[in-house]
């Protein structure tokens, strides 16, 4: 199967997030909403508007943010945290982790403005470690939605889902890529593009740009694979193993470090059960400097003639 990538539109996963949200608290009034002072940012305004005594804005205080969605949970409401990812997942990780992950208290995290977003403000406020961080704690699922369909289908999956959940949602814009209605299920990858010469494996902003590279290789004769891989946590190891068994090579593309995140969950796989030439893309283990989210993805190699670059590089390590 493959999917095209569309021409023109961009949206912010945002918009679909904060729709979904409403809705879903329009149906249940145990939905509450918890912020860090970032109810512009996380577009929480609406929702503010509509229920202000469900929506708690405790200030700059990420740890105090937490343990109030903590505290709401254990009195049988359902809160979504959202924050700057950066924020989140830095300030507050002792909380996620005494008071979420150890406890599997039923609150959903949302990490906005996650990767590279907040480019111009520079290296304090890009968040290229949260999936490691996160990913590291036992019981929470770790998801990186890749457009407007799978974000709405995300924010329905954990609504219902009980227990903790870390949802990372860019501010960059992104095509529509999954189909209208589309059902999410945790740890399983979708195959965007089905090809015989490598895997591409991405999530978030970057599987567009997979797509993209795929139809640079295409036209240059190489049939590649493209894995929309948005469950970080828990991975999809058959669809990890099917593309090592099938493709003989794999490509990670990812708006975070190299270490701890995407990349590394697929090498954990590949090296416990099928060993083939990898390339992990994202960002080499320095703080991003300042710039544009699509800048400085293009300058650490994620244009989609960069990650075609990388594919074919990789497909010289093939046996």
């Amino acid at each position: 199967m493959t999917i095209p990538v569309p021409p023109g539109q961009l949206y912010d996963c945002r918009d679909a997030f904060v729709a979904t949200l409403e809705a879903l608290a329009q149906k249940n009034s145990d939905i509450i909403a918890v912020c860090n002072d970032s109810v512009g940012s996380s577009k929480l305004g609406g929702f503010r508007d509509r229920w202000p005594d469900r929506l708690v804005n405790v200030g700059i205080a990420e740890q105090n943010m937490v343990g109030v969605g903590a505290g709401l949970a254990n009195g049988g409401k359902i809160p979504f945290v959202c924050a700057a990812s950066c924020f989140l997942t830095g300030r507050a990780l002792e909380q996620i982790k005494a008071d979420i992950a150890y406890t599997n208290t039923n609150v959903k995290l949302c990490g906005i403005s996650s990767g590279m977003a907040y480019g111009e403000l520079g290296p304090t406020h890009h968040s290229i470690e949260d999936f490691a961080w996160i990913r590291a704690l036992p019981n929470i699922p770790v998801i990186a939605p890749a457009d407007r369909a799978e974000t709405i289908a995300a924010v329905e999956w954990s609504a219902q889902y009980e227990g903790p959940v870390f949802l990372r949602l860019s501010r960059v814009g992104v095509p529509d890529l999954l189909p209208e209605g589309h059902v999410f299920e945790l740890g399983k990858a979708n195959m965007l593009r089905d090809g015989t010469d490598l895997t591409i494996i991405a999530n978030g902003v970057l599987t567009h740009r997979a797509m993209a590279a795929a139809q640079v290789l295409a036209a240059r004769g190489v049939s590649a694979r493209v894995l929309n891989m948005a469950t970080v946590r828990p991975i999809d190891r058959d669809a990890v193993l099917a593309a090592a068994n099938e493709t003989g090579a794999i490509l990670t593309c990812e708006e975070h470090t190299v270490f701890g995140g995407l990349g590394s969950a697929v090498a954990e796989v590949v090296v416990e059960t099928r060993p083939v030439p990898m390339k992990l893309l994202g960002v080499p283990g320095i703080f991003a400097p300042t710039g544009s989210a699509n800048f400085l993805l293009d300058e650490f190699g994620m244009s989609p003639e960069g990650i075609a670059a990388s594919a074919a590089e990789l497909m010289k390590k093939k046996a």
